[in-house]
């Protein structure tokens, strides 16, 4: 009787572990920043003939979230920047959240409302957004919680705001956004609500070239470095684990809202490497070892991007993050229900 109970136990762990694998699957964020770029109604449906379960959208375009209904793919859905201050008014938060999330649900599956994007006091390019963040985020989550939504919310953060990073253990936030990201984590944290993250360990290969092998950015490194790390992707998620810890945020989870390489525009970009890495990127998440410091611990992830965005502005790479050409043929060899 005690070894059949035991046999029971087992299974029951086995297949539980099984099917928290089996729950991660790889999302596709899906940029509009082209001039020759398919229609939404078409986008959706490559992704669902393609497997790809879950979307980041960065704005509420109601042509994009009228093809998403009733697809099943679930989504990110983007409050931009530029909104965030006119979301200070708690009355603007709960039209916002009733024109774009409880109108079109549950006929569109809202997973996760993204205020803000690598929003941060020492980001010259979002700084003067920043003011603005925290009570945004609260007035969303109020309409949230008003409207008897199962949608979290939360903000993007950039691993650039992150210091100390090596070894993984040593990483903090900067110092001088303290008063900034503190309460930022202690809100999630009150909340249950994850941290989004945007990972590139293609910028970390770009920003240091010498000390950060292409081998070790591609996952392709044979030998752990001397912290134990075998790729950078691990090691910049631990060392937001860390940060993110040592903030207040401890067991936050954290889901990766952007990750990509670029296949053309610059050092390192080609697309042997590009499809090296998401192909790499996508075998890794769904073995489900998770990382050094976070063991068998999921890592929900979402690549960037669907499509090349040939009007995108910034470095020339920016252009070049797609999975897809925009005629919708594949750019690589990608299986997205990969189990290992």
């Amino acid at each position: 009787m005690m070894a059949n109970l035991l046999m029971f136990v087992f299974v029951g762990m086995v297949m539980t572990y099984l099917q928290i694998i089996e729950a991660q699957p790889i999302g596709v964020c899906y940029g509009r920043n082209g001039n020759n770029l398919p229609s939404a109604q078409d986008v959706v449906n490559l992704y669902k003939a393609n497997g790809i379960t879950n979307m980041r959208v960065y704005d509420p375009i109601a042509e994009t979230l009228t093809a998403l209904k009733g697809s099943n793919i679930e989504i990110i859905l983007d409050i931009p920047n530029d909104n965030l201050q006119a979301l200070t008014d708690p009355n603007a938060a709960t039209n916002w959240v009733n024109a774009n999330i409880v109108a079109y649900s549950p006929d569109v599956k809202f997973k996760y409302i993204n205020v803000g994007n690598e929003v941060s006091p020492a980001n010259v390019a979002t700084s003067k957004f920043a003011p603005f963040l925290i009570p945004a985020l609260q007035n969303v989550q109020q309409a949230i919680t008003k409207f008897q939504l199962q949608v979290k919310v939360s903000t993007a953060i950039e691993t650039g705001i992150l210091r100390n990073t090596y070894p993984p253990s040593q990483s903090v936030f900067s110092d001088d956004i303290s008063s900034f990201i503190n309460p930022l984590i202690g809100f999630l944290k009150q909340n249950n609500l994850p941290v989004l993250a945007n990972i590139y360990p293609y910028f970390g290969y770009l920003g240091d070239p010498a000390h950060v092998p292409l081998p070790y950015a591609l996952f392709t490194q044979q030998n752990p470095d001397p912290s134990g790390y075998h790729n950078l992707f691990d090691a910049m998620l631990d060392a937001t684990y860390y940060a993110v810890e040592k903030a207040g945020g401890e067991n936050l989870p954290i889901v990766i809202s952007e990750s990509g390489w670029p296949s053309d525009g610059g050092d390192g970009a080609s697309i042997d490497n590009a499809g090296t890495y998401y192909s790499n990127l996508i075998s890794h998440v769904k073995s489900g070892a998770g990382t050094p410091h976070k063991p068998g611990t999921a890592i929900e992830t979402y690549l960037f991007a669907i499509f090349d965005e040939n009007i995108k502005i910034g470095a020339e790479t920016e252009k070049h993050f797609g999975v897809f050409h925009p005629d919708k043929t594949p750019k690589y060899n990608l299986n997205f229900q990969e189990s290992s």
